[in-house]
């Protein structure tokens, strides 16, 4: 019979499930070594609750014995990490020269008009979020989004209602 696991979840993070929290310390104690892992924990973190709140960044922090402040600092310096959550649904706008030469910032504004949104915000219903990235990698379909793992080319804005009323349906349906 295995024991409960204890730990010190902060008080703030009622509303984070205690079973993440534990997940993450199993694998914080299983490293073979916590010094120089930070940026590793914290994706495993980000993989686990699916963003970075601060009482997510204070429990690292804690089991690491390092400040707050410095687990914040790689928070808010690499834009991978996010600190907000997302929507069930990441729309991912293709920037590359290819993508903006194409019209992909005339998407991009759409898409926000549309959702009432800017980049790297969530919807009120919790089911779109939109990011600019950098390239997709497909650029002969430019301009190019992406919904989730799912890419769309030569994408038009007329062709932004259809696609968004896709995966509202999907949620309906679910």
């Amino acid at each position: 019979m295995t024991r409960p696991v204890e730990i010190s979840v902060p008080k703030a993070a009622g509303e984070l499930p205690n079973e993440k929290f534990v997940e993450l310390e199993k694998y914080i104690d299983n490293l073979d070594t916590t010094k120089g892992a930070l940026i590793r924990i914290l994706h495993k973190a980000q993989q686990i609750f699916g963003y970075l709140p601060m009482e997510v960044q204070l429990f690292i922090a804690r089991k690491l014995n390092i400040p707050g402040s410095e687990v914040f600092g790689v928070v808010s310096f690499y834009s991978y990490f996010s600190t907000q959550p997302s929507g069930k649904h990441t729309i991912s706008v293709c920037m590359g020269t290819a993508c903006f030469v194409r019209g992909s910032d005339r998407i991009h504004e759409k898409l926000k008009e549309e959702l009432g949104i800017g980049s790297n915000q969530t919807t009120d219903d919790g089911l779109f979020t939109i990011k600019d990235v950098r390239c997709i990698g497909a650029c002969g379909l430019a301009p190019v989004i992406m919904v989730d793992d799912k890419v769309y080319g030569r994408v038009t804005e007329e062709d932004l209602p259809e696609i968004l009323n896709t995966y509202r349906q999907k949620t309906i349906d679910s």
